[in-house]
């Protein structure tokens, strides 16, 4: 990976940190609307992207009231997000990815940590990860993508 893809990658973990530490207060829990997560599409355009979110969650994860279940277990599960995401450019099955993986996964060890029902948590997250990734992280792409930046 060249100087330029390893600059983006890290401006992406960075950017992914600071906008859920800026709205840290919707950023955690059962009811979220973490805004960092429209970033989650960006690995259609660049492969960077997929370590980039890797690092930018686990690092924002360190302010998780989860602790490290939240900074392991939402690291991986972005990765294997961004991972489908990338062989699925500009396909439903990549835009589903992180909203199906982000529900399911995260609903389930956030469920299990809490001692709390699973589907209410499934269904929040999901419906939170899903207003970020179509009302925010769509356009983002869309219009970076008509823009062509490289």
């Amino acid at each position: 990976m060249d100087l330029r893809r390893w600059l983006r990658a890290g401006m992406i973990a960075a950017l992914y940190v600071v906008l859920t530490l800026i709205f840290q207060p919707i950023s955690f829990g059962q009811v979220q609307f973490r805004v960092s997560e429209a970033l989650t599409l960006l690995p259609m355009l660049w492969a960077e992207a997929v370590p980039g979110l890797f690092a930018g969650v686990a690092l924002a994860n360190l302010q998780s009231p989860f602790g490290l279940w939240d900074v392991v277990g939402g690291s991986l599960v972005t990765l294997a997000a961004a991972l489908i995401t990338r062989r699925f450019p500009f396909h439903p099955v990549g835009y589903l990815a992180p909203v199906v993986l982000n529900a399911v996964l995260v609903g389930g060890y956030l469920s299990y940590l809490t001692h709390t029902p699973y589907l209410p948590w499934v269904l929040w997250i999901g419906a939170g990860e899903a207003g970020v990734v179509f009302l925010l992280g769509y356009p983002l792409v869309q219009v970076l993508r008509r823009r062509q930046v490289r």
